[in-house]
């Protein structure tokens, strides 16, 4: 199937609701998000020169290494995202909310008190984090002045046209009357829509799922200064995009025998699933006792996919049509797509905190990301390999900046940070920039830890209905709001 929407893919740079694989396939790996415990989120993330938490070993490794003594914490979250959308000048909300358990892992400390060795320190951990929530809810809706979504089904028919293949795209659309064949001009397909524009079209996505990393980690200490580190990263993914597509109108209907197609109900219900591989490397200094500088290095994700996509379209109210045929329905099997590769972008951080008399301390990480080396493999396959052209052509070499800060009062600790991501697209029309705050507290029992974070981020883009045929969009604005609770106990 891929090979048939080649052309039509080529030259696209919008977010849509994909029908087949296309940019936003990859982008769903490539771009991260900050998730895990209460303490990490509350400071934005920002913990690649600090160390001393689970999480921050996803940032640099040698992070682990700060520990003092055996640790342990469990996280769970309430996520909450709210989307706005404006479609030619009608604007919708929707919400969705759910609880997670997002972290989970430990850390063993072993020292070496003998002082015969310059490497005082080993750790061990082992963390599970879901790096990714898909749980969200979506509903746009307008009048398009100009513009059906039969045009879809159109090019499909017209592409296959001359080919032996009979693509089940050109099939359902046949068999519910949405295109015909021009009388005058054999071969070419057009639609039974009537012209006139004003059509009524609503669009319903929910997605659900997540991507799961499960992280094995070591770090040491050279002379209590340097302090180095590994990951060793398994991912999980599964992930279920819903949507439906609806079209009305109430032009004059088609002349003659051409049959007219009233209203069109598009239904998608794509699956993915799979699981990938990356590693970590990453140094803290301590330059002074109160100054820590670190870089740390994210290899690409190697991710081995699976689609299966089941499709369903109806027309109702069918004119110039047979008696029977006045509602019409065309059910897919469930296609199952051969097995495919995503290879995400690789990621460097550099990162710098300054300890306060250990009351307090601020922490800045720079990331670098080139989203243009993303790649679909095998790229002996044409398809992917014109799709990797097109991603080099149109995505960015992206920069993550994150703030954080905390300051303890006996024994309790305020923070608080800021985090802005670049579009990874060179022109930011599809996906605009991410900007977000965050907020925390945490208590210290002495044996134990509970720490409460919030998170705000938001982000701008543009979504099409569908992947090709009209490149009519809906402006969407995402605002995610996120609590966490971490539970930490020494043992």
């Amino acid at each position: 199937m891929k090979k048939i929407f080649l052309s039509l893919l080529l030259g696209s740079s919008i977010i849509s609701i994909a029908q087949e694989t296309t940019i936003n396939d990859a982008l769903r790996y490539s771009i991260s998000n900050i998730t895990g415990t209460a303490r990490f989120r509350g400071m934005s993330g920002a913990f690649g020169a600090v160390g001393g938490d689970l999480s921050s070993i996803n940032v640099n490794p040698a992070g682990s290494a700060f520990f003092t003594n055996n640790f342990g914490s469990i996280s769970g979250s309430s996520f909450n995202v709210r989307n706005n959308s404006n479609y030619f000048g009608t604007k919708t909300k929707e919400n969705y909310s759910t609880l997670d358990l997002n972290q989970l892992g430990a850390v063993l400390v072993f020292n070496d008190k003998s002082g015969k060795s310059d490497w005082s320190k080993i750790a061990v951990a082992l963390n599970y984090e879901n790096i990714s929530d898909f749980d969200n809810s979506l509903y746009s809706a307008g009048v398009n002045p100009t513009n059906s979504i039969s045009q879809y089904f159109v090019n499909q028919a017209n592409y296959i046209a001359n080919t032996d293949f009979n693509d089940y795209q050109y099939e359902m659309a046949y068999e519910t009357y949405i295109i015909n064949e021009d009388a005058s001009t054999p071969n070419l397909y057009v639609s039974n829509v009537p012209s006139g524009g004003n059509y009524f079209q609503d669009n319903y996505v929910t997605s659900n799922g997540f991507n799961g990393k499960l992280s094995a980690n070591i770090a040491t200490g050279y002379k209590d200064k340097l302090f180095l580190g590994l990951n060793l990263n398994a991912h999980f993914t599964d992930y279920v995009l819903t949507t439906s597509l609806y079209e009305s109108n109430d032009n004059p209907a088609n002349s003659g025998v051409q049959p007219t197609v009233r209203n069109i109900i598009f239904d998608n219900q794509l699956s993915t699933y799979g699981s990938g591989f990356s590693l970590n490397v990453g140094a803290i200094y301590k330059a002074t006792e109160s100054l820590r500088l670190g870089v740390a290095y994210e290899s690409p994700t190697w991710y081995r996919l699976n689609d299966e996509l089941i499709q369903d379209l109806y027309t109702n109210g069918n004119e110039n049509v047979p008696s029977g045929d006045i509602n019409r329905y065309y059910g897919s099997p469930i296609f199952v797509f051969p097995t495919y590769k995503i290879q995400t972008p690789s990621k460097v951080t550099f990162s710098g905190a300054y300890i306060f008399n250990k009351k307090g301390l601020i922490s800045i990480d720079y990331a670098m990301k080139d989203y243009s080396n993303t790649k679909f493999k095998p790229t002996s396959d044409s398809f992917y390999r014109n799709l990797n052209t097109q991603m080099n052509n149109q995505l960015n070499n992206a920069y993550e900046l994150r703030i954080g800060g905390e300051y303890k009062i006996k024994q309790w600790s305020v923070r608080g940070g800021y985090r802005f991501e670049e579009s990874p697209y060179k022109v930011d029309y599809a996906m605009g920039d991410l900007t977000g705050y965050s907020a925390g507290l945490g208590y210290n029992f002495g044996e134990s830890r509970l720490d409460l974070a919030y998170a705000n981020d938001h982000r701008n883009y543009n979504l099409a209905f569908i992947s090709s045929g009209m490149n009519d969009t809906a402006r969407i604005r995402t605002t995610n709001n996120n609590v966490t609770l971490t539970y930490s106990i020494n043992f």
